[in-house]
């Protein structure tokens, strides 16, 4: 499983002009396997499924988070329940491999939920074969508001804003329960984010209280918009919004990181260059943009939670959003038309970003976790050396190292190095890069890349 000594990496000459030789060469010998299951993953995604779910979603008039709970046909419970019931149909036709729960608590005393009510979360949990406890999750908001935030009685659609996530998360549970995967994957759909982002809080408290190894959450909030406020049309980009540092990060973490870097090399930055990287491989047409803050400007959504919690979490979310159609009254002024209805949605858009959601989190749960305890070193040397901790996975057939120029926005570079739980790049300076370290199974499904210390590390 590992080695007694560091494994040497003699593949540079010592002239500029053959260096970036190499590393030119590199760059195009990723040791990169293309994976016909991820392709029908893919295109197992159904526009028309998500259409009839947003449709469903609609229909019960409102579901913001103090709206009605006991109708059957209006509010917010009675939504919940239609989910969970689809939940446990989808578990009930693939043999009931999905654990359906609801994870929930009462919250009062806010400025946005002043009465006690109960936020509720409704959770489908799909466990690996090897390692049950490791997890990578989708989420999408059930709630939905029009412009007074505390107006739980007008109808508010909330079509887009955010019917579209929540039924790409129904349609990824569709596609993903007819597979197995070594690690497991949670389908969720989080109460009360309007109000203050409380079904996330209460999910993220949840997982850490059950010692869930949480490697990523896809948050998605608005996925089936094409048309910007901006005259913008696009359906070939999405955006992928991830935070840099940790907001847990401490004093001592901040000073180490001041002097080896790791700025934009947080677990969440690398979980999107994951996603983006399987866009570019598995998804046709189209490009995502990494968008290296937290969110929308001083904005917020439902990721922000499980980054407080100190896990790697993301947004992913149309490009161009339409302002006319996000919390507003149902009503035309002056010609403009408001509300968030469905005609507002594309449902080939919000298929193709479901698509970007299931692929992404099939590759991370049939893929080894992210190496752990990942450590660098080379200081006033001319190679660098790595070493981590070994994994007792058995699916695990080796491990790859990756750098990139520290201005570079995604991994330039690669290098196999076996099965072993160290190694040496050697001539290759540590100042001059940022470098990672990747998992890699014996079907070549690899992690994502784990940039070295308590910056990148994702447990």
């Amino acid at each position: 499983m590992s080695s007694s000594k560091f494994q040497p990496l003699s593949m540079f000459s010592l002239t500029l002009g053959s260096l970036l030789l190499s590393q030119s060469l590199i760059a195009n010998e990723l040791n990169y396997r293309d994976q016909a299951q991820l392709h029908q993953i893919a295109k197992a995604v159904s526009a028309e499924r998500i259409g009839q779910d947003i449709q469903t979603l609609v229909n019960f008039g409102t579901r913001h988070t103090l709206s009605e709970t006991q109708s059957p046909t209006r509010g917010i419970g009675a939504a919940r329940r239609w989910i969970k019931a689809e939940f446990e149909r989808i578990s009930k036709q693939c043999g009931g491999c999905l654990e359906v729960i609801e994870v929930s608590d009462v919250i009062s005393g806010e400025k946005r939920i002043p009465n006690p009510t109960e936020v509720v979360n409704i959770i489908a949990i799909q466990r690996g074969a090897v390692e049950p406890n490791r997890m990578v999750m989708m989420s999408g908001d059930i709630d939905s508001r029009v412009s007074d935030v505390m107006d739980f009685t007008s109808d508010s659609p909330g079509a887009n804003d955010n019917a579209s996530g929540v039924a790409g998360t129904l349609e990824a549970a569709r596609v993903l329960s007819q597979y197995r995967f070594n690690g497991s994957i949670v389908y969720a759909a989080l109460s009360g984010e309007e109000q203050g982002l409380f079904g996330g809080k209460i999910l993220a408290a949840y997982a850490k209280k059950q010692g869930w190894q949480v490697h990523g959450v896809l948050n998605n909030d608005m996925i089936g918009n094409i048309t910007g406020i901006n005259g913008v049309t696009d359906n070939t980009t999405a955006r992928i919004f991830s935070e840099g540092t940790r907001v847990t990060e401490t004093k001592e973490q901040a000073r180490v990181r001041r002097f080896t870097g790791g700025e934009v090399d947080s677990a969440s930055r690398n979980l999107a260059r994951y996603i983006d990287t399987i866009a570019d491989r598995y998804i046709p047409n189209l490009d995502t943009m990494l968008v290296y803050r937290l969110d929308r400007f001083g904005r917020g959504g439902h990721h922000r939670p499980f980054n407080d919690a100190g896990f790697s979490a993301v947004r992913i979310m149309e490009t161009n959003e339409h302002y006319d159609r996000q919390h507003q009254d149902l009503r035309t002024e002056n010609g403009r038309v408001y509300g968030d209805t469905i005609d507002g949605v594309d449902f080939d858009y919000a298929a193709k970003l479901t698509a970007l959601n299931a692929v992404s989190m099939a590759s991370m749960a049939w893929a080894p976790a992210p190496p752990t305890a990942v450590k660098i070193s080379g200081a006033v040397e001319a190679s660098t050396h790595f070493t981590w901790q070994q994994s007792s996975d058995p699916t695990i057939a080796g491990y790859r190292i990756y750098w990139r120029y520290t201005s570079e926005p995604q991994w330039q570079f690669s290098r196999d190095v076996g099965k072993v739980n160290q190694a040496i790049l050697e001539n290759i300076v540590i100042d001059n890069y940022t470098f990672g370290v990747a998992a890699i199974s014996q079907d070549a499904l690899e992690s994502p890349v784990v940039f070295p210390g308590d910056v990148g590390a994702f447990e």
